[in-house]
């Protein structure tokens, strides 16, 4: 029988041991070698961003920062952003398809699944239960993915106004997490002590880290279309 209940990441690590909580998963790691595999067939554009994003998938599960996100919620919030920002838009590259949502929906799922999955409730279940877990990071990425790839089919105008409204939503969401009174999650109410930080603080900490590294993949893809444009209408 499958255990499902508990961590998937395992027991939150100290301050001592985080940095040797390995995640030996074979099948975890089968999967993210035959993915490489996969993506070794494309041609060279593709191929870089797809083995880029396998390896991005490889720090956030396999790498101590998953242990540490079990502890910290601020390394959960650097975990998602992984996911959401640097994975998701590589693997648009690598793996479009035929045919997307329309943007405005794209996006409203991406926005409405982050939100969800960052309600108090539905964090704390999904760290207490490892298939929920994987039903969280499955839809965070692969929402992310139909967003990415909804901003880069847009025209200009239509993607430039994604990756603000993105922008927007990911720095409302930093800003509650930031200024909130009290910490939200139970789940990190005592995981935080034995590395010198509160909870509220720690909170605080993913807040800005939302604030900060979050608007970059932004400011990044939307700096590219504008550069882009630009040239485009210069050489007409």
């Amino acid at each position: 029988m499958i255990d499902i209940i508990g961590s998937y990441c395992g027991s939150p690590p100290t301050a001592a041991t985080w940095a040797l909580r390995w995640n030996g998963d074979v099948f975890l790691i089968a999967v993210l070698v035959l993915g490489a595999m996969g993506m070794v067939r494309l041609d060279v554009p593709r191929r870089r961003a797809g083995l880029i994003a396998v390896g991005v998938l490889a720090i956030a599960f396999l790498s101590p920062l998953c242990a540490l996100s079990v502890a910290l919620f601020s390394a959960r919030t650097l975990h998602h952003l992984l996911l959401i920002g640097v994975a998701a838009p590589l693997l648009a590259i690598a793996m479009p398809t035929r045919s997307t949502p329309p943007p405005a929906i794209a996006f409203a799922l991406a926005t409405v699944l982050l939100w969800v999955w960052h309600l108090p409730a539905a964090y704390d279940a999904a760290l207490a239960n490892k298939a929920l877990y994987w039903v969280m990071q499955a839809s965070l990425l692969g929402s992310a993915w139909a967003y990415w790839l909804a901003v880069r089919r847009a025209d200009p105008p239509v993607a430039l106004a994604l990756i603000g409204a993105g922008a927007a939503q990911m720095g409302f969401l930093g800003a509650i997490l930031t200024f909130a009174a009290r910490p939200l999650y139970a789940s990190h109410l005592s995981t935080t002590v034995p590395f010198g930080i509160g909870p509220l603080a720690d909170q605080q900490l993913a807040g800005l880290a939302m604030w900060v590294l979050g608007l970059v993949p932004y400011a990044v893809v939307g700096a590219t279309i504008l550069r882009t444009s630009w040239r485009w209408r210069l050489a007409i």
